[in-house]
């Protein structure tokens, strides 16, 4: 062991990064033990208040005692306890009847281990959703009002990442902007379609509840429905196993995996601009981009968000083939993956997210670098409208493509063999042929005629699509992000 090691000291163990540098404070709480087995007592309040509800002898004074010990979690008798018995759920109830001995009697009574387990799971992955969605809107708040800013601004397109017709600033960003509308629909559905597993027993069938109201299957369905109520879920599985289906889980990371898609691709775009000098995501005055290069200026916040939304990508993955080896009513070979993939996947869109936001807020344009990219191309991407004024000055369509064919072979050997600028235009001037429109040249060559109806584009789409999900999170908009490292 390394001299530095000591034991139970918290700096010798391993710390997810997630924890201790990327994910917000609120995810991870979402995330803890304390919210874990506080839901855990939670649950156990819930079943006895319907159980009493319903006429099974349950006190005042004992809810009184399980309500009053619901924070009250002691971890380390829990740890003591799982560690004789190799059961989690077994070991806090043996915990919680201690801590409660007028209401041990009816302490999960009833119930199965994934009463407590599967049903905290879908409480704590609807509560990151609902963590994940104003954090996601507030990204498309401050990107809508960057793309409104620059609506205007012409900007060379790519495909292929080759110079392409021109678009606007604004309007590359209204693609990115697209994406996220896609995954705020797509997170609010998943969180929407989210049922509890609710009281359904070892195998799905009921039948210790059934058995505990003497057969009245209509007491068992009023307990599913007040216990599945409590928890603040609308709706509960008819169907199950011993588990909620592993398919849900799948359907909920899959969007938060479609998530990091769109932030990688945002990302790589910021990094591919700030690389051409157009676009920098925001660089603080003491931060240093190089131990070595005092100059660079690393986009270290885009780099970082690609690098988590590759391993949230990654993710998917992992519930996929969980679900998929979920034998008849259940295997536990679930269990201790979905501990790690389920809140990883949310950390890690958490973190993406918070960077993300951080990043919008504070884009850096630079006209004047994007006014020389385009004066660079801009004359190769003109000789049609050179080539239709000359038809109208009665010239012939074929002699003047040549001619333009021609200078714009000399002009493009002048770029990339001798390093000079594209001198196309200056070309065109010298040649007599095109004297009867050199009086057009410069209206030719105005960047704003090439944009299209790019500026309106930007105009309908955040009136039409973008302002109506902002307007479902008013009151949760226009705070700041905030990262600490």
């Amino acid at each position: 062991m390394d001299e530095g090691y000591k034991e139970n000291s918290e700096f010798c163990n391993y710390r997810s990064p997630l924890s201790t540098r990327y994910a917000s404070k609120e995810m991870q709480y979402n995330f803890s033990d304390m919210k874990k087995f506080s839901t855990w007592r939670k649950l156990w309040i819930y079943l006895a208040k319907a159980e009493k509800a319903l006429g099974l002898p349950v006190t005042e004074e004992q809810l009184a005692e399980l309500e009053a010990h619901v924070y009250q979690v002691d971890l380390a008798a829990a740890a003591a306890e799982e560690k004789l018995t190799r059961h989690d759920v077994m070991a806090h109830v043996h915990v919680l009847a201690q801590q409660c001995p007028l209401a041990a009697p009816i302490i999960h009574l009833g119930a199965t281990s994934c009463y407590v387990g599967d049903n905290t799971d879908l409480i704590i992955i609807r509560d990151g959703f609902n963590i994940l969605l104003p954090k996601l809107a507030n990204c498309i708040d401050k990107l809508s009002k960057f793309a409104a800013a620059y609506k205007d601004m012409p900007t060379l397109g790519f495909t292929h990442m080759q110079p392409a017709q021109l678009t606007t600033v604004g309007k590359r960003a209204c693609l990115w902007l697209q994406d996220l509308l896609m995954d705020e629909r797509a997170l609010s559905r998943a969180r929407d379609d989210l049922r509890f597993r609710g009281v359904k027993g070892t195998t799905g069938t009921q039948a210790s509840f059934l058995q505990l109201f003497n057969g009245d299957s209509r007491k068992v369905k009023e307990l599913d429905k007040l216990v599945t109520e409590m928890a603040g879920f609308s709706r509960s599985f008819i169907i199950c196993g011993q588990t909620y289906t592993r398919k849900m889980d799948t359907e909920c990371v899959a969007t938060l995996s479609s998530l990091g898609a769109s932030v990688h691709k945002i990302c790589t775009d910021i990094r591919l601009l700030a690389n051409m000098k157009e676009l920098e995501e925001p660089f603080e005055q003491t931060q240093i981009g190089s131990s070595a290069m005092p100059y660079k200026r690393n986009p270290m916040r885009s780099e970082r968000s690609c690098s988590i939304a590759r391993h949230l990508m990654a993710l998917c993955n992992n519930t996929l083939q969980t679900a998929a080896t979920q034998w008849m009513e259940r295997t536990l070979d679930d269990s201790a993956n979905r501990r790690i993939t389920l809140a990883e996947a949310f950390l890690s869109a958490d973190s993406v997210l918070v960077t993300l936001q951080n990043v919008f807020e504070g884009l850096v344009v630079y006209p004047k670098v994007i006014e020389r990219h385009i004066r660079q191309e801009l004359p190769f991407m003109c000789a049609e409208n050179i080539i239709m004024a000359m038809v109208k000055a009665g010239g012939d369509r074929q002699v003047c493509h040549e001619k333009i064919r021609v200078l714009s072979h000399e002009a493009g050997a002048q770029v990339k063999q001798k390093g000079l600028d594209n001198d196309l235009l200056e070309r065109i001037r010298r040649d007599p042929y095109f004297s009867p429109i050199l009086s057009q040249l410069d209206d030719l060559l105005n960047p704003s005629t090439f944009i299209g109806r790019a500026p309106e584009q930007v105009t309908e789409f955040l009136e039409e699509e973008v302002q109506p999900v902002l307007e479902k999170y008013k009151g949760k908009l226009g705070k700041a992000a905030v990262l600490e490292i």
